[in-house]
């Protein structure tokens, strides 16, 4: 059974109990985050690190959490911007042509064992690939997530109406990318 927020909360803030808040904590935002991270990253390995990055910066945090926001709401912008930062840093190091980059990428989605998709969703996380990180976040999370531009706002700080234009756009890219590679 899920612990309620402020049932976390108390025992993080509580020394004595703060073990057993943070392993609640992970048990409850633990599995939704990853599935965020991974829809971003593509691969196991990387959201899992990621997911770590998330929790430690969280830890680091939280006695700074100051419930102007839901929790979840502040773990999924931790999560967001820890992964929005990997993946500008590793297109900062890739200096490899786009192609190749998707080629590889659903390479890698065939070989994952943890990735159960068929071709249309590997051409799905390919064509998200492509896309420009910030695009990427507001994609993953309208369209995998479900989340209300204004949940959406919250966590990626930025206005509903430059959250709408972000992900017609990246709707838009992910469209051409499919019809091109399915020579439609």
């Amino acid at each position: 059974m899920h612990k309620s927020d402020a049932w976390i909360l108390e025992r993080v803030r509580d020394p004595e109990r703060r073990e057993e808040g943070l392993v609640a904590l992970v048990e409850k935002y633990g599995e939704r985050l990853y599935w965020h991270i991974r829809r971003m990253v593509h691969r196991h390995e990387d959201a899992d690190d990621l997911l770590q990055e998330t929790f430690l910066k969280a830890f680091e945090h939280i006695n700074r959490f100051k419930r102007e926001s839901s929790l979840y709401t502040w773990l999924f912008r931790i999560a967001t911007n820890e992964t929005l930062q990997w993946l500008e840093r590793k297109r900062r190091r890739a200096a490899v042509d786009l192609d190749g980059v998707t080629e590889q990428l659903g390479e890698r989605l065939k070989a994952d064992s943890y990735f159960d998709g068929e071709e249309v969703h590997r051409l799905l996380h390919a064509a998200i690939a492509q896309l420009p990180p910030r695009q990427q976040a507001v994609f993953v999370l309208r369209y995998f997530d479900g989340l209300k531009y204004e949940e959406m706002a919250e966590i990626l700080q930025l206005s509903v109406g430059a959250l709408k234009a972000s992900f017609y756009h990246a709707k838009a890219k992910i469209e051409k990318f499919v019809k091109q590679k399915l020579h439609l």
